[in-house]
């Protein structure tokens, strides 16, 4: 009974363990991550069995590893790959992105073994995967077996098959296929198997080793095509086939050196070689040995070597009843068992029994020996042409040795040739042009050669000698050519119309109509000039007036031509030289100038003349009063005062003229020649150097030199005032129409007094009129020159009288007050004299009867100014009118 509680408390005890542990057991439990496996087909997961074509870009995003952790930690991705193997993609550990790093070529890997992991950080799961590479169209087709030789009897039947090409493609699929053909099947006598790479000859085309021994034939190999990168791509290879055909027995044999000559002596003995043939076969790639045999023209005294052709007296030449011998001698092939074939051929060989060396060589022409032969032909023939108007044959007479002989052609080297050059008893001279260019008709209207035949062997060196005479004639071989690539002309501005510029000469070495050389002008600079067309005299048009200052350089062509049209340009450059010709002009013939001591003002004409020195002016003072105070600069036309003068009271000294105003005499000649000149009178008003305050007078200062620019600155400025003033007297019109009345024009009148030490001057002005008349009131008479009478009309009137009584005297007025003078004022600073300060005046034309305001209108003559006031008199009339205005209007009011 204890045993059972003992396990029964056990058991509880167990189970309580069992509960509490649990909880923490399941809660320390960590799964490892793992994949997703979406199938082959799909671009992210583990990467089973995926594929990847050859021809993706580097860069390319290939996969994205997919994956998860149970618990959903964050999880990190690697790609390895077997040590030695080439690492071809890279992987992102956190988005699993897969990258290509490297290029593929599936030829050379078309499998890649490679791990992924999946890590949480504390399990990590790796996975081994198997990517393909897929083909893409990326390889040429490989010839094997390089280079293509092949040998074909010439005899070989059309269509048989003489060769196989073979190319392989490592691509798999249709780009791995080959087919071939050959380029320029329209010339070639081959074809080929396109699918099998079968060489063949074409049908109805047979092959000739004596015509052509060997053929280069293009094959290429083309793939079937396939996808590459994108686009649709068929890769070709080329490759040379060497075809060497080989010679069948087909052809006959051949004579070299036909036809063949033999001799025979009086000295031969029998034996002697009289001369030797020989031919080949004429299957020279396989040639068969020649049997030489006499079939006819012996007469049983020449024998013939049957295998070196060497044919040889057999008797002695007394026996001989014939001068000329024409033996038939036949070449047969033999067999390989040395059997006569049925190729053979025939040549004539020619046997003359000559005496001994007793007859030089000797020239013939067409009616027998000659001397001199002539010929007339073109000038340049072509080279390698032959003088086929020269017939010469040269003969020796003797037989054997004695009738051999060279030619040679003595004259002008490498111009002409002969031929042949060794002669044996009689031969054709022949003449061939080598140096086509050195046969000119300008070089020489004839060419003369020594034709030199000289014997060889013999001890007498016998010779012969004929004259060969070539006349040429012209043809139109040559360019006109002018004697200077450019002309530089000159010519005076003021030459007439029709003058003679330069002469331009071209040369035309050719005769006759061809040596014609014919002159035009043409060019857009042209116009204003002529050419003679047969002279070369380049002159000015008629109507053409030549400006240097308007255009002084023209340039233009000149075309020398002949009568076939062959030309030469030279260009013609024509300077208009400047004739003086231009008066310098001053800008006016009166200048005013304001000169400041110590600044210079200057005076400028100008010359129109193209150039110097005929518009190079200088300058000079003609005449100046004192004519001692003045310099001018010749070339700038600056005027300054002499050195020694640097104040006004030195100028002051110098002339009585108190306005300090000169006026010179300044002349402008320029250097031509003849030179010309003109003057202009230049006033100067000298004035001492002021301060200047204010932008106006800066600019006033500034233009002292330029007036015109200083009026039209004025002008302007009266003119904003002249607008300022007609619009305030608008409103004031305005207002004062709505008021009806007219307000009084109020002015303040200042006076100075004048100092204590100094007396008051007075001054006495006769006046007429009586007080009825207020216009009287201020008529002015002087007791010296005369009285003022008013006449009919109410204007003054001057008139010779007895002097008048003596009118009341005028009211003193104050003498303007100037401040004293300092005493360390500096001379040029001394005070002017002083002024009257001005006073303003006007009118007003209240509400009275016409007569009335006319009454009180005051006319004032322009011939006043003849009259001597002071302006104290003019002051004084002023303020007595303001004085009575001021009054009528209080009394209006």
């Amino acid at each position: 009974m204890k045993n059972q509680n003992k396990k029964r408390r056990c058991i509880f005890l167990l189970v309580s363990l069992v509960t509490l542990v649990s909880p923490s057991l399941a809660r320390q439990t960590d799964y490892a991550p793992y994949f997703y496996d979406n199938g082959p087909s799909s671009t992210n997961g583990n990467m089973a069995m995926f594929s990847i074509s050859e021809d993706t870009e580097v860069g390319t995003q290939l996969y994205i590893l997919n994956g998860t952790d149970p618990e959903g930690d964050a999880v990190w991705f690697g790609l390895t790959f077997q040590k030695g193997t080439r690492e071809y993609m890279r992987v992102d550990p956190k988005s699993g992105n897969i990258t290509l790093i490297q290029e593929l070529d599936r030829e050379k890997q078309g499998e890649i073994l490679a791990f992924v992991s999946i890590t949480d950080g504390r399990n990590k799961v790796v996975e081994t995967i198997r990517m393909f590479v897929t083909d893409a169209n990326d390889e040429r087709p490989e010839f094997q077996n390089l280079p293509f030789t092949v040998d074909v009897a010439e005899d070989t039947e059309a269509g048989s098959s003489i060769y196989r090409v073979q190319a392989v493609d490592k691509d798999i699929g249709s780009g791995g296929s080959v087919n071939y053909y050959l380029l320029g099947t329209t010339t070639t006598r081959f074809t080929i198997d396109g699918h099998s790479g079968v060489l063949r000859i074409k049908a109805g085309q047979t092959l000739d080793y004596e015509t052509t021994a060997t053929h280069f034939v293009i094959v290429v190999a083309k793939d079937g095509g396939g996808q590459y990168k994108g686009k649709h791509q068929v890769l070709t290879s080329t490759a040379t086939i060497t075809i060497n055909v080989l010679d069948a027995q087909d052809t006959p044999p051949a004579f070299i050196g036909a036809p063949y000559f033999g001799y025979v002596y009086e000295v031969s003995l029998p034996g002697s070689e009289i001369s030797t043939v020989f031919a080949k076969d004429g299957d020279e790639g396989n040639p068969n040995p020649i049997h030489y045999s006499i079939t006819n023209g012996s007469e049983g005294v020449f024998t013939i070597n049957s295998t070196s052709g060497c044919i040889s007296l057999s008797t002695y030449p007394v026996t001989l009843r014939n001068e000329l011998y024409e033996i038939h001698v036949k070449a047969t092939e033999l067999g390989p068992s040395d059997e006569l074939l049925d190729y053979y051929t025939m040549t004539v060989v020619t046997v003359r029994v000559v005496d001994l060396n007793n007859h030089p060589p000797t020239f013939y022409g067409e009616n027998g020996p000659q001397s001199q032969f002539e010929v007339t032909m073109y000038e340049h023939p072509p080279e390698g042409e032959i003088l086929r108007g020269l017939k010469i044959t040269v003969n020796d007479s003797d037989q054997g040795a004695n009738a051999k002989f060279i030619l040679r052609l003595v004259g002008p080297g490498r111009v002409l040739r002969v031929v042949p050059q060794t002669v044996l008893n009689e031969a054709q001279v022949t003449i061939i042009v080598e140096d086509s260019a050195a046969i000119d008709h300008e070089k020489g209207k004839s060419l003369t050669y020594k034709l030199l035949a000289v014997e060889i062997d013999t001890p007498e060196r016998f010779s012969a000698t004929a004259d060969i005479v070539i006349n040429l004639l012209d043809t139109n071989d040559n360019t006109p050519r002018f004697t200077s690539e450019y002309y530089i002309a000159r010519i005076p501005e003021n030459s007439p119309g029709g003058s003679n510029v330069v002469t331009v000469t071209a040369n035309d070495p050719d005769s006759g109509l061809w040596g014609e050389v014919k002159y035009s002008i043409y060019g857009s600079r042209s116009d204003l000039f002529l050419i003679h067309p047969s002279s070369g005299i380049i002159y000015t048009q008629a109507w053409a007036t030549l400006d240097a200052e308007v255009k002084s350089k023209y340039n233009f062509y000149v075309k020398a031509e002949d009568t076939e049209g062959k030309y030469s340009l030279a260009e013609v450059f024509v300077t208009v030289l400047d004739i003086n010709d231009h008066v310098p002009e001053f800008h006016d013939s009166l200048v005013e100038r304001t000169m400041v001591i110590g600044a210079p003002v200057r005076v400028e004409a100008i010359d129109a003349d193209a150039g110097s020195p005929n518009n190079i002016i200088e300058y000079s003072i003609m005449q100046a009063e004192p004519n001692n105070i003045f310099d001018i600069n010749a070339e700038t036309g600056e005027i300054n005062l002499k050195s020694y003068i640097k104040s006004m009271e030195i100028v002051q000294n110098i002339t009585k003229q108190k306005d300090c105003r000169w006026s010179l005499v300044v002349q402008a000649r320029d250097r031509g020649s003849p030179s010309f000149s003109t003057t202009a009178v230049v006033n100067i008003d000298i004035t001492e150097a002021t301060q200047v305050n204010g932008p106006m007078a800066t600019f006033l200062l500034q233009s002292r030199d330029n007036p015109m620019k200083a009026l039209g600155m004025v002008a302007g400025v009266i003119s904003i005032l002249v607008g300022v003033t007609v619009l305030i007297s608008t409103a004031t019109f305005l207002r004062n129409t709505k008021s009806n009345r007219i307000m009084p024009a109020r002015r303040i009148v200042i006076r100075r007094r004048p100092p204590r030490d100094r007396k008051p001057w007075t001054f006495n002005v006769p006046f007429r009129g009586n007080g009825n008349d207020s216009s009287n009131k201020f008529i002015v008479g002087d007791p010296e020159a005369g009285s003022v009478n008013v006449n009919n009309k109410g204007g003054p009137r001057w008139s010779r009288s007895k002097p008048k009584p003596t009118p009341p005297r005028a009211p003193c007025l104050p003498p303007p007050s100037c401040p004293p003078p300092s005493s360390n004022t500096r001379p040029s600073e001394r005070p002017r004299p002083c002024e009257a300060v001005p006073t303003v005046s006007g009118g007003l034309t209240s509400k009275v009867s016409r007569g009335s305001s006319q009454s009180r209108e005051i006319s004032i003559s322009s011939d006043t100014s003849r009259i001597p006031v002071s302006s104290a008199l003019v002051s004084e009339l002023k303020m007595r009118l303001e004085q009575k205005i001021i009054e009528s209007n209080s009394s209006y009011y």
